[in-house]
């Protein structure tokens, strides 16, 4: 059985560019929610991605449905693939990744398994992904959904949402939540730069930061 959705609709350039600025890790010292599992790990080193995700459930070794997505890709998409809990077969392998990359997909995120790491790293598109296999999917046209409300890495997944990950891992987020994440974690990550100079000129970053001062209140509440 098949369900098949229309795309959703993409996310403004403008607030995907804001949020490519902003490293996932930054985000996740004030959020809590949307952070995929380690499991989802990127195959290929030096990518951060943001854009908009497009989704799949493919089911053991049918992927059809991948294919399928391959013809609703557009630039900026992002391909988010929920493999049902398979962790045999390979959903993704070089000439998935080509034609993604062709179609201007920004990136794969598979709750599963990729393939041809070779050729992904020839081709360059990056891919999440919980590891590596041999065995690879086949369009078997039995089962499959787009568009469709999905899990991966432990995360649940609406088409539309915004995606940004790195090689430290993957972030889902509502559009609505990007202004004010990205905006607070680039500066973090702006004060962060002035802070370690400070360290560089020999000051103790738990003095920069308050750590030291808030330990000895501690203390000093400790021995009333």
């Amino acid at each position: 059985m098949f369900a098949v959705n229309e795309p959703s609709p993409q996310i403004a350039p403008d607030m995907v560019a804001l949020l490519r600025q902003a490293e996932p890790a930054r985000i996740g010292h004030f959020r809590h929610v949307g952070f995929m599992d380690p499991g989802a790990r990127s195959l290929l080193s030096g990518h951060r991605i943001a854009g908009t995700a497009v989704t799949v459930r493919c089911f053991g070794p049918d992927t059809a449905i991948v294919h399928y997505a391959l013809g609703k890709l557009r630039p900026g998409d992002v391909l988010v693939i929920d493999r049902a809990g398979d962790t045999r077969h390979a959903a993704c392998g070089g000439g998935v990744a080509f034609a993604a990359r062709a179609a201007g997909c920004v990136g794969i995120i598979i709750d599963g398994m990729a393939t041809d790491i070779d050729e992904l790293r020839e081709y360059g598109l990056p891919v999440w992904a919980r590891g590596l296999s041999t065995v690879t999917g086949k369009r078997l046209f039995l089962h499959g959904e787009f568009g469709t409300p999905v899990s991966c890495g432990g995360v649940a997944v609406t088409a539309g949402d915004a995606i940004l990950a790195n090689e430290n891992g993957v972030l889902v987020m509502q559009p609505a939540d990007i202004k004010q994440a990205a905006e607070r974690a680039i500066g973090m990550q702006q004060a962060e730069k002035v802070s370690l100079a400070r360290v560089a000129k020999g000051e103790r970053l738990p003095d920069i930061n308050g750590t030291n001062a808030r330990i000895a209140e501690i203390l000093e509440q400790q021995r009333r």
